[in-house]
């Protein structure tokens, strides 16, 4: 279900992949997955093969709700496809959970996992209706139509990726192998690890490898289809590879032990915070992150300038996870759901308060409201992205720019809104020197309004993710 309480960017989908004869692929996927968690919370399944047939295990929930013990013992096999859904387009019903899976005119089996959102869907179903006409989701989409596809599925996937447009990150299975696929500009993150005895493992991000003991082997590329199967891992190359990796897995999306070869998501988001201590200082007493995504650049700040790093915020990691709906005096409390203050910490401080981002605006009111009330003396707020004030139409599920606060009013505007005593958002150029990747090599859409892939007039002027699929 959707967190009644969420006005930010949420989370997409992740996705994992795993060939280990002689593993118990299943479990392996499971923990990978719980890895991956923060990626979606909605749904989440699994996908098994033994080398004869595939055996798919889905519903709504967390991975920990879904899948128990005697779950896993009838998941069989030494290949498995793993999802876990953040619905941006379809509706959030157990039709739409991940893996999907189709049965091909040879009678044979394929599951998919798709992270990542398609812009060309409208032109897809217009040119193969008697496919595509009860596709519910992009993702559904696109296993449709590879099982459709005469030839071996690595050729179906060359054939497919070639038509569609958008970002998409995906693992797909037949009963012999796994294959994995990342659009040309490479949006979404997506990565291929070793394990001890010898099989592979292909995820979203490096703490699925971590979490089932696989050491990094390299990213997915752009534009390039892997597959293994028990001759090995082999490439293929669909398209030439651009880059334009999505900036807001830096800010918010991916863990903070995500790694890029050398680099991890912490200390970007640690240069976040270093950089906006240069750009906005402010005499204050304190320093505190709004959890989890503003810890990292919170120490950092608090480092560059000397200012005391403190906790002033306790969250609730299980509210939002529940299929309970809260009452509507609970909904009322609004971030009180997520976050409690410490009093005895902020009573009587000047706070630096450190988030990721301000989309609709509503939670950090509330949040500056409820330290106010906690007895803070001032509130300033230190944002670790530029304003974001177009939406992602690339797999995030971010607000129609009607709701965008940033594309109507400037910051100081904001400022007055949410109540704080400064607002500081942190540069553009600040923020692609903390990812440590050039800037012709991210994708900025929602900040500066560049989409490296083009958004059909209809769709843009919709402000929708997916205009033929129902909400």
């Amino acid at each position: 279900m959707r967190d009644p309480q969420a006005s930010g960017a949420r989370d997409e989908c992740g996705v994992v992949a795993l060939y280990a004869p002689g593993e118990d692929t299943a479990r392996l996927a499971y923990y990978a997955l719980y890895a991956l968690q923060h990626r979606g919370q909605e749904s989440a399944g699994i996908a098994v093969s033994d080398g004869e047939s595939i055996l798919v295990s889905k519903e709504m929930g967390l991975v920990s709700q879904v899948f128990d013990e005697a779950r896993l013992a009838g998941l069989s096999g030494h290949l498995a496809v793993g999802h876990v859904r953040y619905s941006t387009s379809g509706s959030s019903t157990w039709d739409n959970a991940q893996p999907a899976f189709k049965v091909t005119p040879r009678g044979t089996g394929l599951a998919l996992g798709h992270n990542g959102n398609l812009t060309n869907v409208a032109e897809l179903a217009a040119a193969r209706p008697d496919l595509t006409r009860k596709c519910s989701t992009d993702s559904d989409l696109l296993a449709t139509t590879l099982a459709a596809h005469e030839g071996p599925l690595d050729d179906a996937l060359v054939e497919v990726c070639r038509k569609v447009r958008g970002a998409y990150s995906l693992v797909v299975m037949d009963e012999h192998a796994i294959h994995a696929a990342r659009d040309p500009l490479g949006i979404r993150p997506l990565v291929i690890g070793r394990l001890p005895t010898g099989g592979y493992v292909i995820a979203s991000e490096t703490v699925a490898l971590d979490i089932v003991g696989a050491h990094l082997v390299r990213e997915v590329g752009a534009g390039e289809i892997i597959t293994v199967d028990g001759g090995g891992l082999r490439s293929r190359r669909f398209a030439e590879a651009g880059a334009a990796f999505c900036a807001f897995e830096y800010v918010y999306l991916a863990r903070p032990d995500h790694r890029e070869g050398d680099r991890s998501v912490y200390g970007a988001r640690r240069r976040m915070g270093e950089a906006l201590a240069s750009e906005a200082p402010v005499e204050a007493d304190l320093v505190i992150p709004v959890p989890d995504s503003g810890t990292a650049a919170a120490s950092g700040y608090s480092a560059a300038t000397g200012i005391p790093y403190a906790e002033g915020l306790v969250k609730n990691r299980y509210v939002g996870r529940t299929f309970i709906e809260p009452s509507q005096l609970l909904r009322q409390l609004g971030i009180r759901l997520k976050l409690n203050p410490l009093r005895d910490v902020l009573e009587g401080q000047r706070l630096v308060v450190v988030d990721d981002s301000i989309v609709r605006g509503n939670t950090s009111r509330q949040l500056v409201r409820m330290l106010r009330e906690a007895g803070a003396t001032e509130v300033h707020l230190r944002i670790t992205s530029p304003p974001v004030r177009n939406p992602c139409y690339y797999g995030i599920d971010m607000a129609s720019p009607a709701e965008l606060i940033a594309s109507g009013l400037s910051v100081e505007e904001i400022r007055d809104f949410v109540g704080a005593d400064s607002l500081t958002y942190l540069s553009e150029e600040a923020l692609v020197a903390a990812s440590g990747r050039p800037r012709s090599e991210l994708c900025m859409a929602c900040f500066d309004g560049r989409y490296p892939v083009p958004i059909p007039a209809s769709q843009a002027a919709a402000g929708k993710q997916l205009a033929i699929f129902s909400e």
